[in-house]
């Protein structure tokens, strides 16, 4: 069993927002491989199951994401090695995406929240690069913001290629992951 965990804000206020393209990685791979299935609300997350996969958003809201994480991890008894976090990310530029296999946090509050509930830093990751070079608003108030036309010309391929990478994640595992997408 696999879970990939997509972790944004719920709410029709973030909805396609920055710090949500977790969600938006989970809703566009159920779209791709035609996941018609309703959700279930369980140990605080939206949970998508089908075969040996599931995917997940946290309800938690961001900065409580771990709990969510965790605790589907442990009602599924998932090992850390088989869940993927996806998340944006202000240390990549926008559109780059990148697989790590552990490693911390950054300055990703929702990712401090995960590798604090499962108490380990050991749990794979595809970060989305939100950052652009001309921006004026604290990262607060950045990531709580809607992307822009333009920007929507860049994040749309990096959400692509994150549902090809969760893919191969799932069917070869990480190493093989980030040997493939890691590349510029």
């Amino acid at each position: 069993m696999h879970a990939v965990f997509g972790l944004g804000n719920p709410g029709s206020q973030y909805a396609l927002t920055r710090h949500n393209v977790g969600f938006e990685v989970i809703d566009l791979y159920r779209k791709v491989h035609r996941w018609n299935e309703k959700g279930r609300i369980k140990r605080s997350a939206l949970v998508y199951h089908r075969d040996n996969l599931l995917l997940v958003k946290p309800m938690t809201f961001m900065n409580e994401s771990g709990f969510a994480v965790r605790g589907i991890l442990e009602h599924y008894g998932i090992p850390t090695e088989n869940a993927l976090v996806v998340y944006d990310d202000l240390d990549l530029e926008l559109g780059r995406i990148r697989l790590l296999a552990a490693g911390g946090a950054g300055s990703h509050n929702g990712m401090r929240s995960v590798l604090g509930a499962l108490r380990s830093e050991g749990i794979p990751r595809l970060r989305i690069g939100i950052e652009i070079d001309e921006r004026q608003q604290t990262g607060r108030d950045y990531v709580l913001e809607r992307f822009s036309p333009a920007e929507w010309t860049h994040v749309v391929p990096a959400i692509e290629r994150a549902v090809e990478a969760i893919e191969l994640f799932r069917r070869q595992g990480i190493d093989a992951a980030m040997t493939q997408f890691n590349r510029r």
